[in-house]
């Protein structure tokens, strides 16, 4: 889930640093660096089977570590003159960035749809635990700092530390008995048509590939219609969730506003918003650890992703300001978004992870990794998409 996390801590340091880019905050600016980003990332992520797995996530994180430390330099420097130039920089390092983490993520969720299930979850489980820390960071940071070049910094240098610490644990993971057990190359043993069931957990262990194998390129359109319902609720469920969050969540205001607490104004859109909606995505994506219900093949699932839906509403009758089509207020008190942001945190956790849980496990094996990757690609189709048209339900409100 990097690219999940990603956007979620961008976003985050977007609305809370927003004089860091020297740029004014507008309505709905949250979600401004995202479609120029994504579509780059979706193509790449579409093309990532043409090269080797290793290599995708070797390259792809130099190519982030790389733009962080340039990001990390530029934060002690004074862009004040050269505002429209820093953010030409900006934008080209998201574009870099995004590509980046959609190769390294869709490539990281190809490997683990060779793992048993139990990987996959603390995988999508590790990226909603990013954005939780960062939204607990952000709080702390708007508690105790005054100075914003010194909170950039220390974000920015935390993440470029930790993306080296994941370099390196990288490269010991091919060292592993165990990761080297499912991460042998698969030999195909029949031409997959999409209608065949397969067991979640086969006991046979792996065969290794013959060369003529490795250079075979995975049948999309089978896995295409075998994940077709399964790839309909990732994309919705991101959809939905990238609508709301984050275009729609921060511009809702407290009712008390006028009171001059700190929890009414400053600290009301990062706890309401940030901290409580990736701790929900957080608790939502463990759960899945425990429950697995409803099942792969069950229309229970893609019920519950459409009755998402109606959230929609909800959030837009909520104090959302400011209102210049729909001038009514429902939900007259503070409570209501935080229950909101709770449940649509919970519900995107629970249900993008059974869907991208299920995807690799209804195919062959040698079929889990390309899987994998359409999985990630369907992730990205719905953040896509949902980042768009929030500008336009922004206009409507």
């Amino acid at each position: 889930m990097a690219h999940t996390s990603s956007s979620s801590a961008w976003a985050l340091a977007v609305y809370c640093h927003g004089t860091f880019l020297s740029l004014p905050r507008s309505t709905g600016c949250s979600n401004w660096a995202t479609p120029p980003a994504q579509p780059r990332g979706r193509t790449l992520g579409a093309q990532t089977s043409w090269v080797a797995v290793h290599v995708r996530v070797l390259t792809s994180l130099t190519i982030i570590l790389a733009i962080f430390m340039v990001i990390t330099a530029l934060v002690k420097v004074d862009t004040s003159s050269w505002t429209r130039g820093f953010f030409a920089v900006t934008i080209v390092c998201m574009v870099f960035l995004s590509s980046a983490s959609v190769v390294f993520s869709s490539s990281i969720y190809g490997m683990t749809g060779s793992f048993p299930m139990r990987n996959s979850q603390a995988l999508i489980s590790g990226g909603a635990m990013g954005g939780t820390v960062s939204a607990v960071a952000s709080l702390v940071d708007l508690a105790a700092s005054s100075d914003v070049r010194d909170s950039a910094l220390a974000f920015f240098l935390t993440a470029t530390v930790f993306l080296v610490l994941c370099l390196g644990l990288y490269l010991l993971l091919s060292r592993l008995e165990y990761s080297r057990y499912y991460m042998r190359p698969v030999l195909a043993a029949h031409v997959f048509s999409g209608e065949e069931e397969l067991p979640q957990d086969s006991p046979s262990p792996p065969l290794v590939a013959s060369r003529s194998s490795d250079s075979h390129t995975p049948p999309l359109c089978p896995i295409l219609k075998k994940t077709a319902s399964l790839g309909f609720c990732v994309t919705y469920v991101f959809f939905i969730s990238s609508l709301i969050y984050p275009a729609v969540c921060t511009n809702i205001e407290s009712l008390h506003k006028g009171s001059g607490s700190l929890w009414t104004t400053k600290f009301f859109v990062p706890l309401t918003t940030f901290l409580l909606y990736n701790f929900a995505d957080l608790c939502g994506r463990q759960l899945t650890a425990w429950i697995q219900v409803p099942g792969p093949n069950s229309m229970v699932l893609p019920g519950l992703v459409l009755l998402r839906t109606c959230l929609i509403p909800l959030f837009v009758l909520c104090n959302y300001q400011p209102r210049i089509h729909l001038k009514t207020v429902l939900f007259q008190s503070d409570v209501y978004p935080a229950l909101l942001n709770s449940l649509l945190g919970l519900s995107n956790g629970y249900l993008s992870t059974l869907a991208l849980l299920y995807g690799p496990k209804i195919v062959p094996r040698e079929l889990a990794e390309a899987t994998g990757v359409v999985m990630s690609f369907y992730m990205c189709l719905g953040l896509t998409l949902g980042s768009a048209c929030s500008t336009l339900l922004v206009h409507l409100i």
